[in-house]
């Protein structure tokens, strides 16, 4: 108890700007897949071999969609989804193919999104279905 008093005094465990703007960017991101008509089913879902995390998933008719959230302030340097590189993508597969072989489900229904948040008045939010598939993240790695 008192080691984590100490820490929120320094300061230490609380949330930087850059996390509390992604979990915000997150939050609007579910709430507008959900407007879509998503089914969301996991929120930040962590393998537990630590093989990745997916920030959402949800069903999207017949797809389960493995949905990566980028958040920014602005677009000036860049679209939000062009930050997820193929390390990421990597990582999100090794995610997917955790919570599949869970859930008893097959590649087929899987399907990899991202979403870009810019975080202005008004926010925008780009839903991009299909961004990256299993094949052309596992090419890239090549």
């Amino acid at each position: 108890m008192k080691l984590l008093a100490k820490l929120f005094e320094r300061g230490l465990a609380e949330e930087t700007e850059r996390q509390r703007l992604g979990r915000l960017g997150e939050d609007a991101a579910y709430r507008h897949l959900r407007k879509l008509g998503y089914t969301m089913v996991a929120r930040n879902y962590r393998a537990r071999d630590g093989r990745g995390e997916v920030d959402l998933i949800g069903w999207d008719g017949q797809k389960l969609a493995f949905i990566e959230v980028k958040t920014r302030i602005t677009g000036d340097f860049g679209a939000p989804e062009e930050a997820i590189d193929s390390q990421k993508r990597l990582n999100i597969l090794g995610a997917a193919a955790v919570y599949l072989r869970r859930a008893g489900l097959g590649w087929s229904c899987a399907r990899f999104d991202t979403v870009s948040v810019i975080w202005q008045n008004p926010v925008r939010i780009e839903v991009h279905k299909d961004a990256f598939s299993p094949r052309s993240a596992a090419a890239r790695r090549r």
